[in-house]
């Protein structure tokens, strides 16, 4: 019996949890600890302050995430929307004591858990933007190389932080965007708000790309719709500036701060903006932070930039294609494009959704034996590169051996030692399936 789309969509989404959290642990970063702590303490304490979480562990005043806002409490440098979903997801689980959030390990398990299932939601988003299309094989293929082709698998899916929550946010309005040739419909242009409102919001940095497709709305659907969808981003930006005014004295919230640090912590000039060839190429080529590189399979996306030109605007590839390449441009000119202590390239991440509706219609155009063979390839190499971020990052130390990156950035485009040869080398990481041990569901470890 054939599968239907619904069922597609569920095996999809059922797939992308379960390899997401295949390798049973959290893949943490400095800056993502405070979001995870955040949705904790609001279950837990009942507020986003971090000073609970301070005061058990003083050492996290030393981080740049944790910062003391105006009111005398500490909080997030980052936007507290992941840790209110986040608590969300977790809350069934704690109320029916299945999981005690005092546990040790209990953050780690919430922040894996919550950034896979909005990831996988993400991939079925994928998939039915995909379906619009190609058959249902060729959006199974397609959302199978989103998901676990990309970072998706070894980054966005593996913390709490924002990627997570842009992405998903990104993926549902270009899923909303991209029906084509129809103009958007009023139901459309509310879903699109939703998700847009979502990205913006978790993620500002992606307000470049959200500005083109709000753009996009009111070109194709006109100004009514264009109206109710930028009211609904509205609605979700307008409590999260009122809370960083008054949290942290500034709209941006603690941005501005972040920002001041790129001298000090990753080495660049001044100013966080600059038109850079390094930037631009190493986000597509770079041995160690190319989306190219690690994730051959988004090429489909070229050939649909054809389409993109003839189509023209009342389409919705040209709009994606704009959308895409502006999000690329303002990563590729950021100060430290390389995105830190990571694995591959973290900036592309909120650009994939975008690339979807292009790679749709470039799979169209693969026929043929040898096109289906370099295709399948392709999907190969970039699985098989998520799988081993997932696995061995960040045993291989590549981000910090023999010298950081950060510092040393020409090590950013060293074939001769590349993130994914160390990461072959180093094997997997020792703290894989530690989310199956006592610590992450009972504070009481024996």
């Amino acid at each position: 019996m054939a599968l239907s789309n619904r069922a597609a969509a569920a095996l999809l989404f059922v797939g992308s949890f379960a390899a997401y959290n295949s390798n049973g642990r959290e893949i943490a970063s400095f800056d993502s600890q405070p979001t995870k702590l955040a949705a904790r303490e609001l279950l837990v304490h009942h507020t986003l302050a971090l000073n609970y979480a301070v005061g058990a562990a003083p050492e996290l005043i030393t981080r740049q995430g944790f910062v003391l806002a105006r009111d005398g409490r500490y909080r997030s440098a980052y936007s507290p929307v992941p840790a209110l979903l986040s608590a969300a997801i977790a809350w069934p689980a704690w109320r029916l004591g299945i999981v005690d959030l005092q546990a040790p390990r209990a953050p780690a398990l919430v922040a894996a858990v919550s950034a896979s299932l909005l990831t996988s939601i993400a991939v079925v988003f994928a998939f039915l933007c995909a379906r619009q299309r190609l058959s249902l094989r060729r959006a199974m293929l397609l959302a199978i190389g989103f998901g676990l082709g990309t970072g998706l698998w070894s980054t966005a899916s593996q913390t709490l932080w924002q990627h997570e929550t842009a992405i998903l946010g990104l993926s549902m309005a270009v899923y909303a965007f991209a029906a084509p040739h129809a103009v958007p419909s009023t139901r459309a242009a509310v879903v699109m708000g939703l998700g847009l409102g979502l990205a913006g919001t978790a993620r500002p940095q992606t307000a470049v790309a959200i500005a083109v497709l709000l753009v996009g709305v009111v070109v194709r659907g006109g100004w009514r719709r264009g109206v109710v969808t930028t009211a609904i981003v509205g609605a979700f930006a307008a409590p999260l500036m009122i809370a960083n005014l008054r949290w942290f004295g500034s709209i941006l919230g603690a941005a501005p701060g972040l920002e001041a640090l790129h001298e000090t912590v990753h080495f660049t000039g001044p100013g966080s903006f600059h038109l850079q060839f390094n930037g631009l190429a190493g986000l597509l080529v770079a041995p160690s932070r190319g989306l190219f590189i690690f994730s051959p399979v988004t090429l489909l996306s070229i050939l649909g930039v054809r389409a993109a030109a003839t189509e023209g605007w009342a389409t919705p590839l040209r709009w994606c294609a704009l959308a895409a390449v502006a999000q690329y441009c303002l990563y590729g000119s950021y100060a430290a494009w390389w995105g830190g202590h990571t694995y591959g390239p973290r900036y592309m991440l909120d650009v994939l959704p975008l690339l979807v509706p292009l790679s749709a219609h470039g799979l169209t155009l693969v026929r043929g034996v040898t096109a289906k063979a370099i295709a399948c390839a392709a999907l190969s190499w970039s699985i098989g590169v998520a799988a081993l971020g997932a696995f061995c990052y960040p045993n291989d130390r590549w981000n910090t051996e023999p010298m950081t990156v950060d510092r040393y950035h020409e090590r950013l485009w060293d074939w001769s030692d590349t993130q994914i040869l160390r990461c072959w080398h180093a094997g997997p990481s020792p703290q894989n399936f530690n989310l199956l041990a006592r610590a992450s569901f009972r504070r009481d470890v024996r």
